[in-house]
């Protein structure tokens, strides 16, 4: 289940034609997927794929969903790294301040997932403000004004709001990573290429132990199994830097070649709180977007009439019509049965479909071990091999509205030769829910009459 089987859906159910007796038919194909809705839709879309219009709209938006994601991502990673050179830009004469790192990696951070965890709790409204103040959602936005018959025929989709939103927090989220990514590129980049001098500065009243107490408390992910990427107290100490004009302390220029080992904590305050965190926020995201869509399936306009005559058999009515006790009658010559029985040794359908057939046994109640269409396109040969195979209690639908035929007739004198009893049942259409009307019925009975024989019975 993805977002590609849901759109294949949603243009499915804007094209389909499908009768009531279609849908329950492939219901009953594997009446497990009943408790399955979702499995039970991507199955049925599965086998109706080839009705889809090309080009397909699932690909046309993944196409555009994916150029658009692309282009966002690409500009958050290049701002990134441009950030990443700005806060660790060193000119030579003022050290690099890590406080302004440490706000862009880890409280900034921790401030959009925060926003982020409230906005998946909101992302059920239609007009979800956190949603749309992520940066993806306005960089999209802007994409999109670029001029392209495809976005105008996104535009069209009706996509459910609450797998709208979802969308836009798992994107958020990957364009969030990458963002993060650039960062940490720009920071091994530049601790690679130049000798950097990291200090720490605030107008705050920070001490040095209050600020190592800090720190240490940032590190605790990490400190047991990497202690060399914690600050220790000595070097905050030696780090601390008072800009007073351009100049640095004696101190600090003496032990200018330790205050590099800052980059280490940077570096894992980066990997930590803007990527690993940021990823496990990315899974989230991809789990809620998963149950977004599970919801958005069921609730497309005609899911639930699809899955209702998927699942649910066609009413057809059992009341009996001026029977006896027993709900057997005879009329003429002709013996009525008003009550079907709950299997038959072989089930036939005169001119009818084996799909259809399963449907008015379902509609029915009744079981049986074989079913088999007859007469319609089937040669005479082939109704022949039928009957010789045909033993026990036969039903045989028919269709109320055909009056019989002789070719109808004359298969049901070779039938009666081999079998011990024949109900022929006059049935309706679909949207009658196959009950037959009288008027049908009584040339039926008129017709059957003429037989004569113990072996026929007539359903009314």
């Amino acid at each position: 289940m993805n977002l590609k089987s849901y759109l294949n859906l949603y243009q499915l159910l804007e094209v389909d034609t499908s009768t009531k007796e279609e849908r329950r038919h492939f219901g009953l194909l594997d009446e497990s997927f009943k408790n399955r809705p979702i499995e039970q839709l991507l199955k049925w879309v599965e086998m109706h794929y080839s009705k889809l219009k090309k080009p397909l709209l699932s690909e046309t938006f993944s196409s555009y969903l994916y150029g658009i994601t692309l282009g966002v991502v690409l500009i958050a990673f290049f701002i990134g790294i441009f950030s990443g050179i700005a806060l660790l830009n060193y000119n030579g004469h003022s050290p690099v301040n890590v406080v302004y790192f440490i706000a862009m990696v880890v409280f900034l951070p921790l401030v959009t997932m925060t926003l982020t965890l409230f906005s998946m709790l909101k992302a059920h409204k239609t007009q979800s403000v956190l949603v749309h103040l992520a940066p993806a959602y306005w960089l999209e936005k802007i994409l999109s004004l670029l001029p392209s018959k495809v976005a105008k025929n996104v535009d069209d989709i009706k996509i459910n709001p609450l797998l709208a939103n979802w969308i836009v927090i798992k994107r958020s989220q990957f364009v969030a990573l990458f963002f993060s990514l650039g960062l940490l590129l720009s920071l091994l980049a530049i601790v690679a290429t130049k000798d950097i001098a990291f200090a720490w500065s605030t107008t705050l009243d920070v001490t040095p132990e209050a600020f190592y107490r800090f720190l240490e408390t940032l590190a605790m992910p990490w400190k047991t199994w990497l202690p060399s990427a914690v600050p220790s107290l000595e070097l905050i100490e030696q780090s601390q830097y008072f800009r007073l004009g351009d100049r640095l302390s004696e101190e600090m220029v003496a032990h200018a070649s330790k205050l590099g080992e800052w980059w280490k904590f940077l570096a894992m305050s980066t990997l930590f709180y803007a990527i690993f965190l940021r990823f496990m926020m990315y899974i989230l995201s991809l789990l809620g977007l998963r149950s977004a869509l599970k919801k958005s399936f069921l609730s497309l306009d005609g899911v639930r009439s699809l899955l209702s005559d998927m699942n649910e058999p066609i009413i057809s009515s059992h009341a009996i019509r001026n029977s006896d006790d027993n709900g057997l009658s005879t009329q003429g010559n002709l013996q009525i049965i008003e009550k079907l029985d709950t299997s038959y040794d072989v089930v036939q359908g005169w001119a009818m479909s084996k799909e259809g057939l399963r449907v008015l046994n379902d509609s029915m109640k009744v079981i049986t071990p074989m079913i088999v269409d007859v007469g319609g396109t089937n040669t005479l040969r082939e109704d022949t091999e039928i009957i010789h195979k045909s033993k026990g209690e036969v039903l045989l639908y028919v269709k109320a509205w055909e009056p019989p035929t002789m070719d109808f007739m004359d298969y049901l004198d070779e039938l009666m030769l081999v079998i011990d009893k024949v109900i022929v049942v006059p049935v309706g259409t679909v949207e009658e829910g196959y009950i037959a009307s009288d008027r049908f019925i009584n040339i039926w009975v008129k017709k059957l009459s003429t037989l004569e024989s113990k072996k026929l019975w007539l359903k009314r």
